[in-house]
Parts: structure tokens; C-alpha cells; sequence
């Protein structure tokens, strides 16, 4: 099967354009014939910080058939290509965002006519994780409009029939990345992790608030860019009087360096306001430590209270801080990394490849 993928790819940075770049690794593999139809412009001028990751720290194989042509300012452009990928069998649209893809796509989808060929849309979140007026004509007029959605957790599925009616098939999301755990930890080094871009909707500063009630000599480090800056994230540590157990590395972790922080971490630590979809759980656990999360969805899915991590109350530093104070108990933290399971990245690709190119 002739395959066109829309959407972003290595080298830029996050999970969707990994997920992208290694779907199209793995349908190529599978005997598929893939191309990506991808971005040279991909947001406005107020993203903050940089959206490629560093020519001399790649974190996966770029994949050799890519088209670097669309530009979320170009509608002319949009069109130009949708005429191009009447050639394939089926054309996959990598949706995360309906400020960005929500025009975009629609036009595409209209420019490629009623003879177009079979489309896909890989959903990776249905709403913005800070949603914005319009977002849900946006949703419909793209949704609406494509063969088969693909969701990656059953509340995501849920949520669009609820609100829009459309049908959408739960597939596994596979980890993009082959991390795995350097060594076994025998020992606990008082310190917990988080780990990813810093948005509001990621709770960080309720795990701020948390390591207030935590006691000494506990140490928390937060890794990832943080959207719109530290300022009030510095100001929250200095109020709280943490500057010596809370620090932030403001600047994106490649692939390798953040194996190694997870595998280093007693436990990484997901404060979570809300979210549709997350591999820090699996990404944690195939680094071989256990988790620490809240009982959102997309989270509680994939932590096993009590076995392989534990979980707490959103928005509740309280519940955080105690979750914190239980891990570090007598004999929880070794029963938890002993009971976290095999992540079987290999059949979750399969699978995945089955459910895109049915």
C-alpha cells in the first residue's frame, strides 16, 4: 500500500513528531511504501523556544522520505499538496492542535476532491490542552470529514462521540523510543523527577506546593522547556523557601540524557491538571522506575496503584505530598520497581501499523 503521512517529524522536537517519524519506520518495515508530507513552518512567530532538536544530538533516524513543504500561513501551498496525495492509497493526518491543523486539514480534505483516497487521522488530542474559541467548529469540520479516527486511550474516544459523534477506533500508542533501564537501583537517592515540556495544564506548581509538606533531605528536579519562561516558577520556589530542593533545567532533554535521568530518579513525579495522552508513564517504567502520578485518565490507564506506582488527587498538593511521603516508606519504593511490567514496544507497533493500515 502507497501511504502519505501528514504531520510533523524528526528532527523536530516532542513526542507527536517521534511518534510520526517512527510510524513511518515501522509501516516502511512492514512493507509499506511511506512518504511524509511534513513542516517547514509549522507555527506562528509566538512559539516559545526552539522546535528542532540539535543536528548533533538526533534521537532516532530521520526517516529518508519527507517533504518538508506545508506552512500554517500558506493556504495556496495546502492545497498544492493535497492535489499531490490523490496518488496514494491512504493519506494519515497527524492531528495534536486545531488552531494549527483544524484549517489546514479542512482544506486539505476539500482540495483533495470526492475521489481522494482512504484518510486516517491519528488523534493525539481531540481539544487543546488550553482550549480556545472556535477550537470545536474546527474539530467537526476536520473529523467529520475523515474515514477513521484513532485515539489512544478509551476517555479520548469517549469525549468525541459525547461531543461531536464521531466514532474513533483505541489503539495502544507505542513508545517512539527504545529507552530501557541502565542498571537496577538498590538504593534510594532522595530524588524524584519530572520530566517534559512545562505547561499549565502539567501541575508543576502543585508539585511545588507538595515539596513544601515533604520533608527533608528530598530533592526534586523538573527537566523540560518551560512555556513562557521560569519567572513564576522561580518566584513560587523563593516563596516556599525551596531553592535548595526544588531546581529546573529550562531547555528540552534528548532522548539519551533523559534515559538516564528517569533510570537515576527515585520516581518521576506527574502532577497532572488534565491531559489526553501521555508516554511518560511507559517511558518511566521502561527505564525501570515507578511513577508517581494524579488519577487523571490518561495517566491512572497505565499506573497500577500500589504495584508499579501510585497515584493522587489533581490540583490537591496534600494528596501529592502524602502520595510522596508513602513512597518513601520502608520497603514501598522496592516492592513498586519490582513490580513494574515488561513494556513490550515491538507487539505495540505491530499492532499500532495493523490499526493505520487496515
Amino acid at each position: 500500500m502507497k501511504i502519505g503521512i501528514v504531520g510533523p517529524t524528526h528532527p523536530y522536537k516532542g513526542g507527536i513528531a517521534q511518534h510520526t517519524t517512527q510510524m513511518a519506520h515501522q509501516l516502511q518495515a512492514a512493507g509499506h511504501e511511506v512518504e511524509i508530507i511534513s513542516w517547514k513552518r509549522q507555527y506562528p512567530f509566538f512559539y516559545p523556544g526552539q522546535q528542532f532538536v540539535a543536528d548533533d544530538k538526533p534521537e532516532m533516524p530521520r526517516f529518508p522520505a519527507v517533504k518538508r513543504v506545508l506552512a500554517w500561513n500558506n493556504p495556496l501551498g495546502w492545497a498544492r499538496w493535497a492535489r499531490y496525495m490523490r496518488q496514494f492509497d491512504r493519506v494519515v493526518f497527524v492531528w495534536w492542535v486545531p488552531t494549527i491543523q483544524g484549517p489546514v486539514y479542512s482544506a486539505m480534505l476539500a482540495a483533495m476532491g470526492k475521489k481522494r483516497p482512504e484518510t486516517v487521522l491519528v488523534c493525539h488530542n481531540a481539544l487543546q490542552h488550553e482550549p480556545r474559541p472556535g477550537d470545536k467548529q474546527l474539530i467537526r469540520a476536520v473529523f467529520k470529514r475523515v474515514d477513521t479516527v484513532i485515539v489512544h486511550n478509551p476517555e479520548q474516544a469517549k469525549r468525541l462521540k459525547e461531543l461531536f459523534n464521531v466514532g474513533a477506533r483505541v489503539v495502544k500508542m507505542p513508545l517512539a523510543l527504545p529507552l530501557s533501564a541502565n542498571t537496577k537501583k538498590s538504593t534510594l537517592d532522595q530524588h524524584l523527577l519530572f520530566f517534559g515540556f512545562v505547561r499549565p495544564y502539567k501541575g508543576v506548581d502543585v508539585l511545588i506546593r507538595a515539596m513544601a509538606q515533604v520533608p527533608e533531605p528530598i530533592h526534586l528536579t523538573i527537566a523540560g522547556e518551560v512555556w513562557g519562561g521560569t519567572a513564576e516558577l522561580d518566584a513560587l520556589i523563593s516563596e516556599l523557601q525551596l531553592a535548595e530542593r526544588v531546581s529546573i533545567e529550562d531547555a528540552y532533554i534528548p532522548s539519551e540524557e533523559l534515559a538516564i535521568k528517569i533510570n537515576q530518579a527515585d520516581a518521576v513525579v506527574l502532577p497532572y491538571r488534565s491531559g489526553t495522552g501521555s508516554w511518560n508513564v511507559e517511558m518511566s517504567h521502561a527505564c525501570g522506575t515507578p511513577v508517581i502520578a494524579t488519577n487523571i485518565h490518561a495517566l491512572a490507564i497505565h499506573v497500577h496503584e500500589g504495584v508499579d506506582g501510585l497515584l493522587c488527587e489533581p490540583e490537591d498538593p496534600q494528596s501529592l505530598a502524602t502520595a510522596i511521603k508513602r513512597f518513601y516508606e520502608p520497603g514501598v519504593a522496592k516492592s513498586l520497581r519490582a513490580g513494574i511490567p515488561e513494556v513490550s514496544i515491538e507487539q505495540d507497533w505491530q499492532a499500532y501499523v495493523k490499526a493505520v493500515a487496515r
